[in-house]
């Protein structure tokens, strides 16, 4: 096994592939995303219970005067973004292989779809703004919390996409490699979690 193996002297596409096929062990970063991802779930984790705590303690939920949300829009929405994981998934085994343009297309391929995800989303929240107010009620302070952060963490993601993107662009290496895996994670984690943000968000409506 070659010394470069754990390490990030791998600057070329042919031994950034050589030094994936010897690794036997998950990275430092991917191990620091783990970790991360944790603490996000945590943090998902007491949002919902909190919407459906404050859900028990009221008889009408959402209370009167809001409707009830919809169901298609935000189901078919959730369906692209964990669609998105299809194109991240490819990259990486395009990153594995040594196929830097590939996987660079398939990044942007999945950068556009979760940019315009995003947009109908916040589209969707600023709609939801004018029906009725976070301050109003807890059903509403909830709601838009629980959105709002799950809309920042995409919002986090497009900019590693972005970033990513860019140091593709400059070759590909053991580092941006693992660059690419974690945040390939990172949108596995964000694709999983939006699936439990819709069901909690459309929960009054099943």
């Amino acid at each position: 096994m070659s010394d470069v193996t754990r390490s990030m002297e791998a600057t070329t596409a042919d031994a950034t592939a050589r030094v994936v096929r010897q690794r036997r062990t998950f990275a430092s970063g991917w191990w620091g995303m783990a970790l991360l991802i944790a603490t996000e779930f945590t943090l998902f984790a007491s949002l919902i219970a909190s919407y459906f705590y404050l859900r028990f303690q009221n008889d009408q939920w959402p209370p009167a005067g809001i409707e009830d949300p919809s169901l298609a829009l935000p189901l078919a929405l959730t369906g692209i973004l964990v669609l998105t994981t299809v194109p991240m998934f490819g990259a990486v085994a395009a990153g594995r292989a040594g196929h830097r343009w590939r996987a660079w297309m398939l990044v942007a391929l999945a950068m556009v779809v979760q940019g315009a995800y995003l947009g109908l989303q916040i589209w969707l929240f600023a709609d939801d703004m004018n029906s009725f107010s976070p301050s109003a009620t807890a059903y509403g302070s909830i709601y838009f919390t629980l959105l709002g952060v799950h809309h920042v963490h995409v919002a986090v993601g497009l900019a590693l996409d972005l970033w990513l993107l860019g140091a593709l662009a400059f070759g590909l290496t053991n580092y941006r490699f693992l660059a690419l895996r974690v945040i390939a994670l990172y949108w596995y984690f964000v694709a999983f979690i939006g699936v439990a943000v819709v069901i909690t968000q459309i929960y009054p409506s099943l």
